[in-house]
Protein backbone atom coordinates (compact mmCIF):
# COMPACT_ATOMS: atom_id res chain seq x y z
CA UNK A 1 0.00 0.00 0.00
CA UNK A 2 1.39 3.24 -0.75
CA UNK A 3 0.39 6.39 1.30
CA UNK A 4 1.33 10.18 0.16
CA UNK A 5 1.44 12.90 3.19
CA UNK A 6 1.07 16.26 2.15
CA UNK A 7 1.45 19.57 4.12
CA UNK A 8 2.68 23.18 3.94
CA UNK A 9 3.67 24.14 7.18
CA UNK A 10 6.45 24.90 9.63
CA UNK A 11 8.63 22.30 11.06
CA UNK A 12 5.63 22.25 13.81
CA UNK A 13 3.28 21.42 11.05
CA UNK A 14 5.57 18.58 9.30
CA UNK A 15 6.45 16.61 12.54
CA UNK A 16 3.20 15.01 13.69
CA UNK A 17 3.25 13.81 9.72
CA UNK A 18 6.83 12.61 10.12
CA UNK A 19 5.52 10.22 13.41
CA UNK A 20 2.50 9.09 11.30
CA UNK A 21 5.35 8.12 8.10
CA UNK A 22 6.93 6.35 10.62
CA UNK A 23 4.17 4.24 11.68
CA UNK A 24 2.76 3.41 8.72
CA UNK A 25 6.02 2.23 7.53
CA UNK A 26 6.45 0.38 10.55
CA UNK A 27 2.42 -1.29 9.49
CA UNK A 28 4.24 -1.93 5.87
CA UNK A 29 3.07 1.14 4.26
CA UNK A 30 5.16 2.65 1.24
CA UNK A 31 5.29 6.14 2.24
CA UNK A 32 6.47 9.68 0.78
CA UNK A 33 5.77 13.04 1.72
CA UNK A 34 4.80 16.21 -0.08
CA UNK A 35 6.14 19.59 1.87
CA UNK A 36 8.17 22.33 2.15
CA UNK A 37 12.04 22.44 0.91
CA UNK A 38 12.97 23.23 4.98
CA UNK A 39 12.07 20.13 6.18
CA UNK A 40 14.89 17.86 3.80
CA UNK A 41 16.85 17.10 6.70
CA UNK A 42 14.42 15.94 9.18
CA UNK A 43 12.61 13.69 6.78
CA UNK A 44 16.34 12.56 5.54
CA UNK A 45 16.98 11.40 9.21
CA UNK A 46 13.87 9.35 9.17
CA UNK A 47 14.23 7.85 5.80
CA UNK A 48 10.58 9.29 4.16
CA UNK A 49 11.64 10.56 0.55
CA UNK A 50 10.32 14.21 0.07
CA UNK A 51 8.69 15.85 -3.16
CA UNK A 52 9.59 19.54 -2.18
CA UNK A 53 6.45 21.67 -2.90
CA UNK A 54 6.76 25.88 -2.53
CA UNK A 55 9.02 27.95 -1.56
CA UNK A 56 10.71 27.64 1.80
CA UNK A 57 8.46 28.58 4.62
CA UNK A 58 11.05 29.96 6.97
CA UNK A 59 11.69 32.37 3.86
CA UNK A 60 8.27 33.19 4.15
CA UNK A 61 7.86 33.84 7.75
CA UNK A 62 11.17 35.48 8.18
CA UNK A 63 11.85 37.51 5.32
CA UNK A 64 12.81 40.96 4.85
CA UNK A 65 8.88 41.70 4.54
CA UNK A 66 6.89 40.29 7.17
CA UNK A 67 3.66 38.24 5.30
CA UNK A 68 0.55 40.31 4.76
CA UNK A 69 -3.35 39.56 4.16
CA UNK A 70 -2.60 41.59 0.83
CA UNK A 71 -0.35 38.95 -0.15
CA UNK A 72 -2.35 36.13 0.87
CA UNK A 73 -4.64 35.58 -2.96
CA UNK A 74 -1.65 35.71 -4.38
CA UNK A 75 0.47 33.07 -2.87
CA UNK A 76 -3.12 31.63 -2.25
CA UNK A 77 -2.95 30.76 -5.49
CA UNK A 78 0.66 29.64 -5.96
CA UNK A 79 -0.29 26.89 -3.43
CA UNK A 80 -2.85 25.66 -5.08
CA UNK A 81 -1.00 25.86 -8.56
CA UNK A 82 1.87 24.03 -6.72
CA UNK A 83 -0.47 21.06 -5.69
CA UNK A 84 -1.73 20.74 -8.89
CA UNK A 85 1.94 20.63 -10.41
CA UNK A 86 3.79 18.91 -7.67
CA UNK A 87 1.35 16.77 -6.09
CA UNK A 88 -0.64 15.15 -8.78
CA UNK A 89 2.21 13.00 -10.36
CA UNK A 90 3.75 12.43 -6.52
CA UNK A 91 0.58 10.75 -5.97
CA UNK A 92 0.37 8.73 -8.91
CA UNK A 93 0.08 4.83 -7.61
CA UNK A 94 -1.21 5.95 -4.22
CA UNK A 95 -3.59 4.58 -2.25
CA UNK A 96 -4.43 7.64 -0.01
CA UNK A 97 -3.35 11.17 0.49
CA UNK A 98 -3.24 12.53 4.02
CA UNK A 99 -2.85 16.19 4.01
CA UNK A 100 -2.65 18.64 6.34
CA UNK A 101 -0.93 22.87 6.63
CA UNK A 102 -2.61 25.49 5.15
CA UNK A 103 -5.86 25.48 3.64
CA UNK A 104 -5.10 26.01 -0.01
CA UNK A 105 -2.66 23.51 -0.17
CA UNK A 106 -5.51 21.30 1.41
CA UNK A 107 -7.55 22.79 -0.78
CA UNK A 108 -5.46 21.43 -3.48
CA UNK A 109 -4.23 18.56 -1.92
CA UNK A 110 -7.79 17.15 -2.05
CA UNK A 111 -8.69 17.69 -5.46
CA UNK A 112 -5.91 15.58 -6.39
CA UNK A 113 -6.65 13.04 -4.82
CA UNK A 114 -10.96 13.37 -5.87
CA UNK A 115 -9.10 13.20 -9.62
CA UNK A 116 -7.27 10.51 -8.93
CA UNK A 117 -10.09 8.87 -7.47
CA UNK A 118 -7.86 7.90 -3.92
CA UNK A 119 -8.98 8.18 -0.56
CA UNK A 120 -8.14 11.85 0.86
CA UNK A 121 -8.40 12.79 4.69
CA UNK A 122 -7.74 16.59 6.12
CA UNK A 123 -5.90 16.51 9.23
CA UNK A 124 -6.09 19.65 11.87
CA UNK A 125 -4.00 19.71 14.88
CA UNK A 126 -6.10 22.01 16.76
CA UNK A 127 -10.19 21.73 16.95
CA UNK A 128 -10.73 25.63 16.31
CA UNK A 129 -9.94 25.16 12.66
CA UNK A 130 -13.02 22.99 12.40
CA UNK A 131 -16.39 23.74 11.31
CA UNK A 132 -18.23 23.85 14.69
CA UNK A 133 -20.92 26.03 16.97
CA UNK A 134 -19.12 25.36 19.56
CA UNK A 135 -16.41 27.44 18.60
CA UNK A 136 -16.52 31.14 16.44
CA UNK A 137 -15.36 30.87 13.39
CA UNK A 138 -11.37 31.28 13.15
CA UNK A 139 -10.77 34.57 11.52
CA UNK A 140 -8.82 34.34 7.70
CA UNK A 141 -6.36 37.15 6.95
CA UNK A 142 -7.53 40.24 5.91
CA UNK A 143 -11.44 38.77 6.65
CA UNK A 144 -12.06 39.22 10.52
CA UNK A 145 -14.78 37.83 12.29
CA UNK A 146 -16.85 41.08 13.45
CA UNK A 147 -17.42 40.80 17.48
CA UNK A 148 -20.64 41.36 17.09
CA UNK A 149 -21.62 39.13 15.25
CA UNK A 150 -23.49 36.36 17.24
CA UNK A 151 -25.71 34.39 15.27
CA UNK A 152 -24.56 30.81 14.83
CA UNK A 153 -25.95 30.83 11.43
CA UNK A 154 -25.01 34.15 10.26
CA UNK A 155 -21.27 33.52 11.68
CA UNK A 156 -21.35 30.18 9.57
CA UNK A 157 -22.53 31.65 6.49
CA UNK A 158 -19.75 34.59 6.73
CA UNK A 159 -17.05 31.80 7.32
CA UNK A 160 -17.72 29.75 4.05
CA UNK A 161 -18.07 33.31 1.97
CA UNK A 162 -14.56 34.37 3.33
CA UNK A 163 -12.86 30.78 2.50
CA UNK A 164 -14.67 31.47 -0.80
CA UNK A 165 -13.57 34.68 -1.54
CA UNK A 166 -9.63 33.83 -0.42
CA UNK A 167 -9.83 30.15 -2.29
CA UNK A 168 -12.35 29.65 -4.36
CA UNK A 169 -11.22 31.53 -7.75
CA UNK A 170 -7.85 29.95 -7.75
CA UNK A 171 -8.97 26.53 -6.60
CA UNK A 172 -11.76 26.26 -9.36
CA UNK A 173 -9.47 27.40 -12.37
CA UNK A 174 -7.31 24.53 -11.55
CA UNK A 175 -10.23 22.10 -10.67
CA UNK A 176 -11.62 22.96 -14.15
CA UNK A 177 -8.07 22.25 -15.96
CA UNK A 178 -8.35 18.81 -14.86
CA UNK A 179 -11.96 17.96 -15.52
CA UNK A 180 -13.20 18.61 -12.02
CA UNK A 181 -16.72 20.19 -11.06
CA UNK A 182 -15.95 23.66 -9.49
CA UNK A 183 -16.40 23.63 -5.39
CA UNK A 184 -19.00 25.96 -4.04
CA UNK A 185 -18.11 25.48 -0.75
CA UNK A 186 -14.08 25.51 -0.04
CA UNK A 187 -14.14 25.25 4.30
CA UNK A 188 -16.76 22.48 4.10
CA UNK A 189 -14.93 20.61 0.83
CA UNK A 190 -11.75 20.98 2.39
CA UNK A 191 -12.72 19.99 5.83
CA UNK A 192 -15.14 17.21 5.41
CA UNK A 193 -14.63 14.12 7.51
CA UNK A 194 -12.14 15.45 9.29
CA UNK A 195 -9.38 14.00 11.82
CA UNK A 196 -8.28 15.60 14.87
CA UNK A 197 -4.51 14.99 15.48
CA UNK A 198 -4.24 16.56 19.24
CA UNK A 199 -4.57 14.81 22.61
CA UNK A 200 -8.07 14.61 23.82
CA UNK A 201 -7.24 16.56 27.55
CA UNK A 202 -5.22 19.23 25.99
CA UNK A 203 -7.48 19.98 23.11
CA UNK A 204 -10.94 17.87 23.17
CA UNK A 205 -13.09 17.90 20.09
CA UNK A 206 -16.72 18.89 21.16
CA UNK A 207 -19.08 16.24 19.50
CA UNK A 208 -21.54 18.04 17.07
CA UNK A 209 -23.95 16.97 14.65
CA UNK A 210 -22.82 18.63 11.99
CA UNK A 211 -19.62 17.58 11.40
CA UNK A 212 -18.13 13.85 12.12
CA UNK A 213 -14.34 14.54 13.36
CA UNK A 214 -11.90 11.24 14.44
CA UNK A 215 -9.94 12.17 17.28
CA UNK A 216 -7.14 10.09 17.18
CA UNK A 217 -4.26 11.59 19.59
CA UNK A 218 -1.38 13.55 19.03
CA UNK A 219 1.18 12.31 16.45
CA UNK A 220 4.10 12.08 18.58
CA UNK A 221 7.43 9.92 17.52
CA UNK A 222 9.68 9.11 20.31
CA UNK A 223 12.97 11.12 20.23
CA UNK A 224 16.17 9.01 21.17
CA UNK A 225 18.38 11.94 20.37
CA UNK A 226 21.12 12.86 23.20
CA UNK A 227 21.77 16.08 24.40
CA UNK A 228 24.55 18.21 23.40
CA UNK A 229 26.90 17.58 25.76
CA UNK A 230 27.48 21.58 26.13
CA UNK A 231 23.96 21.92 27.25
CA UNK A 232 24.00 18.60 29.33
CA UNK A 233 27.12 19.95 31.15
CA UNK A 234 24.78 23.26 31.87
CA UNK A 235 21.97 21.70 32.92
CA UNK A 236 24.20 19.80 35.26
CA UNK A 237 25.98 22.83 36.75
CA UNK A 238 22.48 24.48 38.62
CA UNK A 239 19.28 24.56 39.18
CA UNK A 240 16.90 23.65 36.59
CA UNK A 241 16.83 26.58 33.89
CA UNK A 242 13.48 28.21 32.37
CA UNK A 243 13.61 27.68 28.64
CA UNK A 244 12.64 30.23 26.00
CA UNK A 245 11.71 29.51 22.55
CA UNK A 246 9.11 30.80 19.69
CA UNK A 247 10.29 27.84 17.56
CA UNK A 248 9.68 28.97 13.79
CA UNK A 249 7.43 31.67 14.79
CA UNK A 250 8.43 35.19 14.58
CA UNK A 251 9.46 36.12 17.82
CA UNK A 252 8.20 40.02 19.93
CA UNK A 253 10.95 42.83 18.97
CA UNK A 254 13.53 42.24 22.04
CA UNK A 255 11.88 38.80 23.52
CA UNK A 256 15.24 37.67 24.36
CA UNK A 257 16.61 40.32 26.83
CA UNK A 258 12.66 40.44 27.83
CA UNK A 259 12.66 36.77 28.58
CA UNK A 260 16.19 36.93 30.09
CA UNK A 261 15.77 39.93 32.40
CA UNK A 262 12.07 38.12 33.59
CA UNK A 263 13.77 34.98 34.11
CA UNK A 264 16.65 36.50 36.22
CA UNK A 265 14.03 38.32 37.79
CA UNK A 266 12.51 35.21 39.17
CA UNK A 267 16.25 33.80 40.58
CA UNK A 268 16.19 31.64 37.75
CA UNK A 269 19.14 30.22 34.91
CA UNK A 270 18.08 30.39 31.32
CA UNK A 271 17.92 28.50 28.44
CA UNK A 272 17.45 30.03 25.21
CA UNK A 273 16.40 28.03 21.79
CA UNK A 274 17.77 29.74 19.27
CA UNK A 275 14.66 28.89 17.12
CA UNK A 276 13.84 30.25 13.39
CA UNK A 277 14.15 33.58 14.91
CA UNK A 278 17.59 33.64 15.90
CA UNK A 279 17.13 34.58 19.81
CA UNK A 280 20.49 35.08 20.99
CA UNK A 281 22.26 35.61 24.92
CA UNK A 282 22.31 39.10 25.91
CA UNK A 283 25.58 38.91 27.71
CA UNK A 284 28.51 36.51 28.94
CA UNK A 285 27.11 35.65 32.25
CA UNK A 286 27.49 32.10 32.86
CA UNK A 287 23.84 32.18 34.23
CA UNK A 288 22.71 31.55 30.42
CA UNK A 289 23.09 29.17 27.89
CA UNK A 290 21.62 29.20 23.94
CA UNK A 291 20.74 25.73 22.22
CA UNK A 292 19.47 25.25 18.45
CA UNK A 293 17.68 22.28 17.19
CA UNK A 294 17.17 19.74 20.19
CA UNK A 295 15.39 16.85 21.74
CA UNK A 296 12.78 18.60 23.56
CA UNK A 297 11.03 15.47 24.68
CA UNK A 298 14.34 15.10 26.49
CA UNK A 299 14.98 18.64 27.33
CA UNK A 300 11.63 19.34 28.97
CA UNK A 301 11.56 17.18 31.74
CA UNK A 302 14.34 18.59 32.78
CA UNK A 303 13.77 22.45 33.15
CA UNK A 304 11.68 24.41 35.17
CA UNK A 305 9.36 26.05 33.00
CA UNK A 306 8.76 26.58 29.74
CA UNK A 307 8.06 29.82 27.86
CA UNK A 308 6.98 29.65 24.46
CA UNK A 309 4.11 30.90 21.73
CA UNK A 310 1.96 28.24 22.42
CA UNK A 311 2.22 25.99 18.99
CA UNK A 312 0.17 22.67 18.93
CA UNK A 313 3.75 20.74 18.87
CA UNK A 314 5.85 22.75 21.40
CA UNK A 315 2.32 23.34 24.20
CA UNK A 316 1.78 19.49 23.84
CA UNK A 317 5.24 17.95 24.50
CA UNK A 318 5.96 20.36 27.41
CA UNK A 319 2.34 19.18 28.59
CA UNK A 320 3.47 15.56 28.38
CA UNK A 321 6.95 16.53 30.35
CA UNK A 322 5.07 18.05 33.24
CA UNK A 323 7.02 21.15 32.77
CA UNK A 324 4.79 24.18 33.80
CA UNK A 325 4.40 26.60 30.89
CA UNK A 326 4.24 30.79 30.09
CA UNK A 327 2.65 31.24 27.02
CA UNK A 328 2.92 34.08 24.76
CA UNK A 329 0.59 33.86 21.75
CA UNK A 330 0.78 35.21 18.64
CA UNK A 331 -1.26 33.89 15.90
CA UNK A 332 -3.45 31.08 14.86
CA UNK A 333 -4.23 28.14 17.40
CA UNK A 334 -1.31 29.68 19.98
CA UNK A 335 -4.45 31.85 21.46
CA UNK A 336 -6.21 28.77 21.73
CA UNK A 337 -3.43 26.73 23.67
CA UNK A 338 -2.66 29.49 25.66
CA UNK A 339 -6.23 29.41 27.30
CA UNK A 340 -6.20 25.50 27.86
CA UNK A 341 -3.14 25.83 29.66
CA UNK A 342 -4.50 28.19 31.52
CA UNK A 343 -7.74 26.01 31.68
CA UNK A 344 -5.89 23.34 32.90
CA UNK A 345 -3.65 25.01 35.96
CA UNK A 346 -0.10 24.00 34.19
CA UNK A 347 0.58 27.29 33.25
CA UNK A 348 0.18 31.04 32.31
CA UNK A 349 -1.38 32.37 29.75
CA UNK A 350 0.42 35.73 28.80
CA UNK A 351 -2.30 38.52 28.09
CA UNK A 352 -1.81 39.41 24.19
CA UNK A 353 1.24 39.20 21.98
CA UNK A 354 3.42 41.36 22.85
CA UNK A 355 5.31 41.16 26.29
CA UNK A 356 7.27 43.46 28.28
CA UNK A 357 9.64 42.38 30.99
CA UNK A 358 7.82 43.15 33.78
CA UNK A 359 4.44 40.69 32.15
CA UNK A 360 7.19 38.00 31.63
CA UNK A 361 8.24 37.96 34.91
CA UNK A 362 4.75 38.19 36.47
CA UNK A 363 3.23 35.18 35.00
CA UNK A 364 6.85 33.16 35.28
CA UNK A 365 6.58 34.00 39.11
CA UNK A 366 3.23 32.74 38.82
CA UNK A 367 3.93 29.45 36.75
CA UNK A 368 6.41 28.74 39.24
CA UNK A 369 4.37 28.24 42.32
CA UNK A 370 4.08 24.75 43.55
CA UNK A 371 0.64 24.08 42.86
CA UNK A 372 1.31 24.74 39.62
CA UNK A 373 4.30 22.27 39.21
CA UNK A 374 1.78 19.53 40.61
CA UNK A 375 -0.51 20.40 38.78
CA UNK A 376 1.42 20.30 35.64
CA UNK A 377 3.51 16.91 36.68
CA UNK A 378 -0.88 15.88 37.39
CA UNK A 379 -2.24 16.71 33.97
CA UNK A 380 1.34 14.94 31.98
CA UNK A 381 0.54 11.61 33.42
CA UNK A 382 -3.26 11.91 31.17
CA UNK A 383 -1.49 12.51 27.56
CA UNK A 384 -2.02 10.09 25.43
CA UNK A 385 1.23 8.96 23.27
CA UNK A 386 -0.34 6.43 20.49
CA UNK A 387 -1.91 9.06 18.02
CA UNK A 388 0.08 7.87 15.05
CA UNK A 389 -0.11 4.67 15.68
CA UNK A 390 -4.25 4.79 16.02
CA UNK A 391 -4.51 7.27 12.54
CA UNK A 392 -2.00 4.63 10.69
CA UNK A 393 -4.29 1.85 11.64
CA UNK A 394 -7.43 3.64 11.43
CA UNK A 395 -6.16 4.82 7.48
CA UNK A 396 -4.57 1.26 6.35
CA UNK A 397 -7.82 -0.59 7.39
CA UNK A 398 -10.04 2.23 5.56
CA UNK A 399 -7.82 1.69 2.29
CA UNK A 400 -8.56 -2.07 2.83
CA UNK A 401 -12.16 -1.97 3.40
CA UNK A 402 -12.04 0.40 -0.02
CA UNK A 403 -10.24 -2.07 -2.20
CA UNK A 404 -12.64 -5.08 -1.15
CA UNK A 405 -16.14 -3.32 -2.00
CA UNK A 406 -14.36 -1.99 -5.16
Amino acid sequence: MRVLLSTYDSRGGVEPLVALAVRLRELGAEVRMCAPPDCAERLAEVGVPLVPVGEPVRDLVHGATPPSAADVPRRAAELIAAQFDTLAPAAEGCDAVVASGLVPAAAGARSVAEKLGIRSVHVSYCPIFLPSPHNRPHPLPGRPIPPELTDERELNDLAIQNYNALFGEPLNTHRARVGLPPVDNVRDYVFADPWLAADPTLAPWQETSELDAVQTGAWILPDERPLPAGLGAFLEAGTPPVYVSFGSMRAPADLARMAIEAIRAQGRRALVGRGWADLALIDDRDDCFAVGEVNQQALFGRVAAVMHHGGAGTTTTATRAGAPQVVVPQIGDQPYFAGRVADLGIGVAHDGPTPTTESLSAALETALTPGIRARAAAVAGAIRTDGATVAAKLLLEAVSREEVSA
